[in-house]
């Protein structure tokens, strides 16, 4: 599988590289489900895109929320099982 990498740079953190395994949009908001690895079992992160704008690179926060999280899991697990992916958040 090809993936799409991106570097996440969080605030007074040294840069991340993720892949990219699958992206959403819920309530005009973007959603990126990534990855550390590229194949075989790994941690999976959900990142909301909170850009502005006027911004020049997107801004994502990694999302933390309970009820938020487990939403947007649910329809990441929806959309890579139609793949025959299994997602565990």
């Amino acid at each position: 599988m090809n993936l799409e990498k991106i570097m996440f740079s969080p605030d007074g953190e040294e840069a991340v590289e993720f892949y990219c395994l699958e992206q959403t949009v819920i309530g005009a908001k973007t959603y990126l489900l990534v990855t550390d690895e590229e194949d075989g079992d790994s941690e999976a992160l959900i990142l909301r895109d909170d850009s502005d704008m006027n911004d020049e690179e997107a801004v994502y926060v990694i999302v933390d929320d309970d009820q938020e999280l487990e939403a947007v899991a649910g329809v990441f697990r929806k959309l890579l099982s139609e793949d025959g992916v299994d997602l565990d958040i």
